[in-house]
C-alpha cells in the first residue's frame, strides 16, 4: 500500500505544448551542436518531459524523445486528430455535427473539461466540441 501510495505522489499531469512557427528543429541533445532529428511546422503539439536551461525534452505523437529551444514552444494549444471525426454544436454525442475532419487535421486547442470533450477551433474559424479520444495532444 505504501508503494502505491509513493508511486501516486510522484504522478504528474501530462503537459502538451505545440510548435510556435514552422521550421523547428528537433535536436537529438540540448545543444545547437548536436544531431538534428527533424523539423515541424508551426503547431504541431507534443509532449513535455522536462525542461533543461534554454531546451525542452519533448515526445511527440510516435513517441520520439527529442530536444527543442524553449523559444520554439507556443503558448497557444494545438490537437492532431486521430481518425475521421465529428465536430459538434457542444459537448454531447448527440449534439448536431457542426463538421467531420479527417486524421491529421490541426485544430486550435480551445478549452478541456472534465466530461471527455474538448472546445476546439478550425483554421476556417468554425469551433465546436471533439472527444478527447479522438485528438492527440490535448
Amino acid at each position: 500500500m505504501s508503494l502505491l501510495a509513493a508511486l501516486a505522489s510522484g504522478a504528474q499531469a501530462v503537459e502538451y505544448r505545440s510548435t510556435a512557427r514552422h521550421g523547428v528543429i528537433f535536436y537529438d541533445t540540448p545543444a545547437d551542436t548536436s544531431a538534428k532529428r527533424f523539423i515541424l511546422s508551426a503547431n504541431i503539439p507534443f509532449e513535455v518531459m522536462s525542461e533543461q536551461g534554454d531546451w525542452v525534452r519533448v515526445r511527440d505523437r510516435d513517441g520520439t524523445l527529442s530536444w527543442i529551444k524553449k523559444s520554439d514552444v507556443s503558448t497557444r494549444r494545438f490537437v492532431q486528430v486521430n481518425r475521421l471525426s465529428d465536430v459538434r454544436q457542444s459537448a454531447d454525442s448527440n449534439a448536431p455535427t457542426l463538421f467531420k475532419v479527417e486524421r491529421n487535421v490541426l485544430l486550435e486547442r480551445l478549452d478541456a473539461s472534465n466530461t471527455g470533450w474538448i472546445k476546439v477551433k478550425h483554421r476556417d474559424g468554425q469551433s465546436g466540441y471533439i472527444r478527447i479520444e479522438d485528438v492527440w495532444g490535448a
